[in-house]
């Protein structure tokens, strides 16, 4: 299934977890002053470079997650263990789905955390029910308690840690992701079977009211150092 091809309503409504990314990034950019200092960090392809017109906005990746992207629009090629900045140099930042790709997210935050004026926020995104991906360079999955304890630990206070939806809009989720196991015309007939299932689950979700079954966690963090 290639939810680029849906209607936008109904690609947002499947693609839950990517739409509250969305939404966040909208968000957290409309909560900044022009001329603001923005880092992102761990940029990939600069998707959400868009989302800060007024702001001057700093791409950063090591370049070496997914052999196919084009990591030429980049602003800085550099790793998020060492941060090639000034103490206190940006406003706010942005780390979306990349923390699971570090081996010491502990120093990476603490990282951000020093880069970040004081009152500085980041935007974190980071996975907790989601599949192995940009092979090998793949290593955690975060708990809600993951993320308050790496955000102690880096003197960052925890201003908003929400769940990316629950148990249905999980199970929904991974129901349409199972068509990738079979052939044509096989896994065709999976999306058949279990599209409806996939659309009307969701429907449910608000009978998960712990959300411990997620996709992943949205989280605004607040630099409290001097």
């Amino acid at each position: 299934m290639n939810p680029g091809l849906l209607p936008g309503p109904l690609r947002r409504y499947v693609l839950d977890f990517e739409r509250r990314i969305a939404d966040a990034v909208t968000a957290f950019a409309a909560s900044l002053p022009a001329g603001a200092r923005v880092l992102d960090a761990g940029a990939g392809e600069g998707a959400y470079k868009s989302y800060f017109p007024g702001r001057r906005y700093v791409g950063l990746d090591l370049g070496i997650g997914d052999q196919q992207w084009d990591y030429t629009q980049l602003d800085v090629l550099g790793d998020l263990t060492s941060l090639p900045f000034a103490d206190g140099v940006f406003d706010a930042a942005l780390n979306i789905v990349t923390l699971e790709h570090v081996k010491d997210p502990a120093r990476v935050l603490c990282e951000l955390g020093r880069v970040l004026r004081p009152g500085g926020r980041l935007l974190l995104v980071v996975p907790h029910e989601w599949e192995v991906h940009q092979h090998p360079h793949d290593f955690f999955r975060y708990t809600k308690f993951g993320v308050e304890e790496l955000a102690a630990r880096a003197g960052l206070r925890v201003v908003s840690l929400a769940p990316g939806g629950g148990y249905f809009r999980l199970l929904a989720r991974r129901l349409l992701s199972g068509g990738q196991f079979f052939p044509l015309p096989l896994n065709l007939l999976w999306l058949l079977w279990v599209a409806p299932m996939a659309l009307l689950l969701p429907l449910l979700d608000g009978f998960d009211q712990r959300k411990d079954f997620t996709l992943g966690y949205l989280a605004v963090l607040e630099n409290t150092r001097k």
